[in-house]
């Protein structure tokens, strides 16, 4: 048993977090908001997981890189935090992106 894909998934979340604090741009930004839109993507993504998981499209994996722990039969703790990381990386994303490369047109012109 080990924890170290869960590790990366944990240090990759936290790094986004910092960059997010350090920009603004999504959670530190309109923390209601994004707390609300985070939970509803992870939520169906979540559930878009158990879909498949109770259709048989797939199961647990068997790496040596697994902590082993799961949430429920063929769910993995590192699947919920894969899940969040991917949400919280593409709104942190958007908001980089429209930040600095997305012109916005003046009003009134």
């Amino acid at each position: 048993m080990s924890w170290l894909y869960l590790a990366v998934l944990l240090v990759s979340l936290g790094c986004m977090v910092l960059l997010d604090r350090r920009f603004r741009l999504f959670l530190f930004a309109d923390a209601r908001r994004g707390a609300l839109v985070l939970a509803v993507g992870v939520a169906f993504f979540l559930l878009w997981d158990l879909v498949a998981i109770s259709l048989g499209f797939y199961g647990r994996g068997q790496g040596e890189a697994l902590s082993g722990v799961e949430l429920l039969p063929h769910l993995p703790v590192e699947e919920l935090v894969f899940i969040t990381f991917l949400c919280y990386l593409t709104m942190v994303l958007y908001g980089l992106v429209t930040r600095f490369f997305v012109r916005v047109p003046e009003e009134g012109r």
